[in-house]
């Protein structure tokens, strides 16, 4: 057209009204441009405010399970280096988003890059999630193993209770029986002591009153002489009449006390200090056992039964007298014999 113009008006060329078009064209191409870039600008704006939203979520969510597995880590011990994993991981996802965000503001023709950091940093976070819920199986795994463990120390507290209750019951009942017990042995011991009292009793009637023969405490004591001759064990005849009284107060002694008392008659004998060394006596032990052993068999000759005879030799290793004289010496070379419960 302005071609059209310039050749109507004859020879002169008019360059302005091209000029015009191709301004007014161009400035067209601009502001198409112009408005390409608006909408790109915006659509991407649009792009990174969703992607920091869905950062967001993302952020709010590590949050919310980061606390969830802090609750844990207390009384957890297992799962402790998975979760300062975890914690240190989206400190690192953070500082990452923080980075992108920048680059997002700073240049948007880098968003595509920022999408492909972002897809990784999503497939990282979802790792993460994984992890997470990988961890608190474990803790729930933890907290039922506890949950039984506590169950089998309550089962065992029951049972040690029951186990005290028992043993209190158990020793209730021992302490009823050890009083019952003492009760019954001290009423043997009285009936015991009441037979042995007839017997001293009965001894002292058949034997008569005699300076060489005496009740000493519990026991009843000949001396040596009466029995035997120095440093012999055989009884002689005036030993052997006194224990034919003896061996009847015995026979009578058996039918008095009760069956359920079993009585023994001990027969110790006895020396003093002097030594005595022959082949028959090589020490007073052997002189001590052998009296007493010899009065148990003569006991047992004249039907006193063997079972309720017992033979003790002592030596000089027990005094009734301490001294050195020629009394003290002979009141300690004597038998004793003592009605006690086997």
């Amino acid at each position: 057209m302005a071609w059209a113009r310039t050749r109507r008006r004859g020879g002169s060329t008019d360059y302005w009204p091209g000029f015009v078009d191709a301004m007014a064209t161009l400035l067209l191409v601009v502001t198409f441009l112009l408005s390409l870039f608006m909408l790109a600008q915006y659509f991407l704006t649009q792009e990174a405010s969703g992607k920091d939203t869905a950062l967001r979520r993302l952020n709010a969510e590590i949050a919310r399970l980061t606390e969830l597995l802090s609750l844990e880590t207390s009384s957890k011990v297992s799962g402790e280096e998975s979760i300062a994993s975890l914690s240190a991981t989206l400190a690192q996802s953070e500082a990452e988003n923080e980075r992108l965000r920048g680059l997002l503001g700073t240049a948007g023709d880098k968003s595509e890059e920022a999408g492909v950091r972002v897809s990784a940093l999503t497939k990282d976070l979802d790792e993460q999630k994984s992890l997470s819920a990988d961890a608190l199986a474990r803790v729930e795994l933890l907290n039922q193993q506890i949950s039984a463990l506590r169950r089998q120390i309550a089962a065992l507290e029951e049972a040690l209770d029951a186990g005290e209750a028992r043993d209190k019951e158990s020793r209730t009942k021992i302490a009823d029986l050890g009083k019952r017990l003492n009760v019954a042995l001290a009423r043997r011991v009285q009936e015991l002591a009441r037979y042995r009292s007839e017997f001293f009793g009965k001894l002292r009637e058949v034997l008569g009153d005699r300076q060489d023969i005496r009740i000493v405490g519990d026991r009843f004591v000949f001396q040596a002489e009466v029995l035997f001759a120095s440093g012999s064990a055989d009884i002689n005849e005036a030993g052997q009449i006194q224990l034919d009284k003896l061996a009847e107060a015995l026979r009578q002694l058996q039918g008095q006390i009760p069956k359920n008392i079993n009585w023994v008659l001990r027969i110790d004998g006895h020396t003093d200090i002097n030594p005595i060394a022959t082949e028959q006596f090589p020490s007073n032990w052997e002189l001590s056992s052998a009296r007493a052993i010899n009065v148990v068999r003569y006991l047992v000759a004249r039907g006193v039964p063997a079972n309720r005879l017992v033979a003790a030799g002592f030596g000089e290793f027990q005094p009734i007298d301490k001294d050195y004289t020629t009394q003290a010496l002979r009141r300690n070379r004597r038998i004793e014999l003592k009605l006690t419960e086997r």
